[in-house]
């Protein structure tokens, strides 16, 4: 499957999640294309921690304006009635309990809803950013990411990297599939055509459920 079609098939699925009125934040990398592949139906108002309110699609090549880009320094573009502000107002909304959903990518995820995604020990990174915050914040987490890196899990029985937040994960969505964080442990919701049940659960370390009502993923 090519990278970016799974990039594609990953942010439409997430866009279904999301409902009138919500006010959403988006991480960066994948997440931010999200935005792109909202339902007509349904307003939702996204977030970015950078300091603004009302972010739109990517801009169309060439149209972008240089002072306005989202968290991760990508160009962007603003809906009309978007509102700007501090980063600290920025995050008295996120702290604050305001943001309904956030849609970060992961580097593992494990089966207690786990996240880590802001390091690798021996290599350089510029911080944790906001996602700590954003994963206690936000009433709903979700991870859009993909089921394996170089062959290998991201879903794991045990996060081996330093956790960005531990237990709070809620959704899990990759190409293959749509997994819900449960006391019970990972249970798959949905999975995409393309795959079998044996193909998702060779690509997961953890444990899976399969939900008796097993739906094929919208996209």
């Amino acid at each position: 499957m090519d990278k970016n079609n799974i990039k594609e098939i990953i942010a439409k699925r997430v866009a279904k999640e999301f409902e009138d009125g919500d006010l959403v934040n988006l991480g960066i990398g994948l997440p931010t294309l999200v935005a792109n592949y909202i339902p007509e139906e349904i307003d939702v108002v996204f977030q970015s921690e950078n300091g603004f309110v009302g972010l739109g699609p990517s801009p169309e090549d060439g149209e972008f304006d240089k002072n306005l880009t989202n968290a991760g320094a990508q160009y962007v573009t603003i809906k009309k009635g978007g509102a700007f502000f501090d980063s600290a107002e920025s995050f008295g909304i996120i702290r604050g309990g305001h943001v309904d959903a956030t849609v970060l990518g992961a580097l593992q995820v494990d089966a207690n809803g786990s996240l880590a995604n802001w390091m690798i020990p021996g290599k350089m990174v510029p911080g944790m950013g906001g996602a700590m915050d954003l994963v206690v914040g936000a009433k709903k987490v979700i991870i859009a990411m993909t089921h394996t890196a170089k062959g290998n899990p991201k879903i794991l029985k045990e996060c081996n990297l330093p956790l960005t937040a531990k237990s709070q994960v809620d959704l899990i969505i990759t190409e293959m599939g749509v997994i819900e964080v449960t006391d019970k442990g990972l249970v798959l919701k949905e999975i995409n055509s393309e795959f079998t049940v044996e193909d998702v659960k060779n690509a997961t370390e953890a444990e899976l459920i399969i939900d008796e009502n097993l739906k094929e993923m919208e996209i």
